[in-house]
């Protein structure tokens, strides 16, 4: 199997796991939308990011060197693992430790216990399904992304609609939906057979940690960008009289759309990044990376055009404003959050070259710029703009991340890059955007020659990399 088709097979394989669940996880937000008010939704956006930034730290992003070493031939799995695991045990001490400052966070009060139980089964299941990846188990790790996704699912209509238990029920079902991932990946992959003391490996640990550490505050600054704002919109005023946590519950809504893109990205991302290490010593992986990013990004602008295109009706489906009717102002924020998750999408991409290559220390300081633009634009815009203000400071931190990292990147693995064609992709989306939220005369038909120009000007570089997966190498 030639390396194109290889990445399309395992694409399709991720597909089949994650797409349709993404979905099912998606229309949650109709069920968080009709139990939750928007104050408790901000809070359950809180405590969900909190979470996240603390994962990366307790486990010491050990789960990304997982896939790097697990892959890679050179290395023992069993080293690998084990020394993993023993990684993240230390973590979890750790963090057991440092609980009772969490504290100190006003809208942890009632959520600690729940909130290092989350840290703690979410990292287990992290380390797993990563093991099960990086062992080319990629059924096994789609069949579990399904599992795991109907689990959740389950949980939240008990614990939110039958329970109302709100954000309690929420925190509940992760912890409950992860623990049961950990626990199904560790007994079908027969994963303690890669688990034994004997196995702990000081080098390999050494080798493990120096590849994953820089990506700590990698992973950091890139939840920063997010959980800044709203932070921001939560505590900072702004000029319409729309702010905090009612206007942070909003914005955490508005975003629920634009996860789309990222869920297609993260999906295509899984099978890349194993193609990536594997091809990372091959004569023509300049070519390689020039043919893919093409495609990639021409496939991203056009699922891009089509969520903003039909961001009313897709927010009238997802979004639940009966109840609580300040949620249907939602929309007019989505378009620019697109753009903006669109440009994380392409950095991401991009920080496969830091990885194949364990440049991982660029992947912090490219972050950190994309942190610190975030951080100074949301003070600034939020209170000229508000909601807004922290939809195009998110979009202004990705894109200047991208510009970096573009040029960056390229200097370990050299691969051409059609700058013009993405300066004319992203133009059309802007105004997309614009038509779609101010709905000028003849808005429909706009629309319709705007997402026709994106289809035909974008195709014809999938298709030739599709013309790839013909060949027998």
């Amino acid at each position: 199997m030639n390396k194109y088709k290889k990445l399309a097979s395992n694409t399709l394989i991720f597909a089949i796991g994650s797409f349709g669940s993404k979905i099912l996880l998606l229309l949650l937000t109709r069920l968080y939308t009709g139990n939750i008010n928007p104050g408790d939704n901000s809070t359950k956006e809180l405590l969900e990011q909190t979470a996240n930034f603390l994962i990366p730290i307790i486990t010491f992003s050990i789960a990304d060197a997982v896939i790097r070493y697990g892959i890679d031939r050179n290395y023992d799995n069993r080293k690998v693992f084990t020394s993993a695991c023993a990684a993240e045990a230390f973590g979890v001490v750790l963090l057991l430790l440092i609980s009772p400052l969490l504290n100190l966070l006003p809208y942890t009060e009632g959520f600690v216990v729940l909130l290092v139980i989350y840290c703690i089964t979410s990292g287990f299941r992290q380390i797993a399904s990563q093991f099960v990846r990086a062992r080319g188990l990629v059924q096994l790790f789609a069949l579990d992304g399904i599992l795991a996704t109907l689990t959740l699912f389950i949980f939240n209509m008990t614990f939110i609609a039958g329970f109302h238990m709100g954000v309690t029920g929420f925190m509940i079902s992760v912890i409950l939906s992860d623990l049961l991932s950990g626990l199904f990946l560790w007994t079908v992959a027969g994963l303690q057979k890669f688990f034994r003391p004997r196995y702990m490996d000081k080098k390999m640990l050494r080798i493990m940690l120096r590849f994953s550490i820089p990506l700590i505050p990698s992973a950091l600054l890139w939840l920063v960008t997010g959980f800044s704002d709203r932070l921001f919109i939560r505590y900072m005023s702004g000029p319409t009289g729309l702010v905090g946590e009612t206007a942070a519950g909003i914005y955490g809504v508005s975003s629920k759309i634009p996860n789309l893109i990222s869920t297609i990205s993260t999906i295509f991302f899984q099978a890349w990044n194993m193609s990536a290490i594997e091809e990372n010593d091959s004569k023509d992986r300049s070519r390689f990376y020039q043919k893919i990013f093409d495609a990639y990004q021409s496939f991203m602008f056009m699922a891009s055009a089509f969520l903003i295109v039909f961001v009313r009706i897709l927010s009238n489906i997802l979004i639940n404003s009966n109840i609580y009717p300040e949620y249907a102002t939602a929309f007019r924020y989505t378009p620019v959050l697109i753009i903006g998750v669109l440009m994380m999408c392409f950095n991401q991409f991009l920080s496969s070259v830091y990885t194949a290559t364990q440049n991982t220390t660029h992947s912090f300081w490219t972050s950190l710029v994309a942190a610190i633009v975030n951080i100074v634009l949301n003070i600034i815009l939020i209170h000229l703009w508000g909601i807004m203000g922290a939809a195009i400071a998110t979009f202004f931190s990705y894109f200047v991340c991208y510009c970096i990292r573009i040029v960056d990147a390229r200097r370990y693995i050299p691969f051409q890059v059609n700058h013009a064609k993405f300066l004319a992709n992203s133009g059309i989306l802007f105004l997309l955007g614009i038509v779609v939220v101010d709905a000028p005369p003849m808005w429909i038909p706009l629309l319709i020659v705007g997402l026709a120009f994106m289809v035909f000007y974008n195709f014809s570089a999938i298709l030739q990399t599709l013309t790839q997966l013909k060949r027998r190498r």
